[in-house]
């Protein structure tokens, strides 16, 4: 639907559920693709799948929670490709813990990936990014009522709609900046919830099914083009309709 050849994209969590999906759709689209993840084999397997010669997907090792790790891949990105069109932050993690019994190192792991995260890598990105460019932040909709069990998981994606509404402000006219918030999509990450409640939970939600990650890519891509030129500081609800009647 969107043509963006001679464009480029880096994505952080490359190798999760929803970012491969994000991945695959803007390769298809003729982006190119820097694929970033703290599983450094496992992103370059899934980069040579989606493209064997190297020329437009290249993987790089990245942990989120650490600065020098973003700079580092903006660094690559600049001397490899020269700047930037849009950047998507899909790194995270997701733990069963109550609040009562949280230590601080389950709580300090969250907020650097899910939140210290966004913040380095969006930082190193910036000076890269061209005009009409575009980054969206994958949050949650945990980020906008809470969670049973992920508080230190919903606090960080409340943050991150923060983050983005701010980042947005500052990089207008030049650069949009929007968030998405998916709520349960299938993929490995929610299938213990699905496990236990699943059932409950499918009934709760309009649309009475899970989101396809290829679902959350499709308004990622949207976000991206020019069909959304007039589009900043929002957040894209992906969730069946399971936020309003939840």
């Amino acid at each position: 639907m969107f043509d963006f050849s001679g464009k480029t994209l880096w994505i952080t969590g490359a190798n999760g559920g929803i970012s491969r999906c994000v991945a695959r759709t803007f390769f298809e689209m003729g982006a190119s693709c820097i694929l970033t993840d703290l599983d450094a084999k496992g992103v370059s397997a899934f980069a040579r799948e989606l493209d064997p010669t190297g020329e437009r997907c290249v993987a790089i090792g990245q942990d989120a929670g650490s600065s020098a790790d973003a700079d580092r891949v903006a660094g690559f990105i600049k001397e490899r490709f020269g700047s930037l069109d849009f950047l998507v932050t899909g790194a995270g993690i997701y733990r069963d813990q109550l609040i009562e019994g949280m230590t601080d190192e389950q709580w300090r792991q969250t907020c650097a990936v899910n939140l210290d995260g966004v913040f380095f890598t969006c930082r190193a990105a910036t000076p890269l990014l061209n005009d009409g460019g575009a980054v969206v932040n994958v949050a949650s909709m945990s980020g906008h009522k809470g969670s049973y069990m992920h508080g230190h998981y919903a606090a960080t994606k409340g943050a991150v709609l923060a983050f983005t509404r701010t980042l947005a402000l500052e990089l207008a006219p030049r650069v949009r900046v929007n968030a998405v918030s998916p709520g349960l999509i299938d993929t490995p990450m929610v299938q213990p919830l699905m496990d236990v409640q699943g059932e409950q939970l499918l009934d709760l939600t309009p649309l009475k099914r899970l989101g396809a990650p290829e679902e959350v890519g499709n308004v990622v891509a949207f976000l991206c083009s020019p069909w959304a030129s007039f589009i900043t500081a929002e957040t894209v609800h992906i969730n069946g309709g399971l936020y309003v009647s939840g």
